[in-house]
């Protein structure tokens, strides 16, 4: 389990390397939640996904990504918020074997 570093502001882009793969993750927040884009190179695996608690994101291998992520809260079990991300909630990046 790899930890994704974040930051607590309400959108956020960052590029990182998860199982060989160069991913772009771009978080923001709504009224309605945080969401998640992901890009493996410069291909759009999946956009504008509801982050929850302990839920996993990608969930189907079709999708062109080796892995999972998933958002965990550290102090209870809330859905994710920007205010506390990279403190209380982190995003975590499964390899295959996990």
């Amino acid at each position: 389990m790899q930890t994704i570093p974040l930051g607590a502001v309400p959108s956020q882009s960052l590029s990182v390397k998860l199982a060989q793969q160069n991913c772009g993750i771009h978080v923001h927040q709504k009224s309605t939640g945080l969401y998640l884009d992901l890009y493996v190179g410069s291909e759009l695996v999946m956009a504008g996904v509801l982050c929850r608690d302990r839920v996993y994101l990608v969930r189907q291998a079709y999708l062109g990504f080796s892995g999972d992520l998933v958002f965990v809260d550290t102090q209870g079990e809330e859905d994710p918020e920007y205010t506390a991300l990279g403190t209380r909630w982190l995003l975590q990046y499964l390899g295959e074997s996990a």
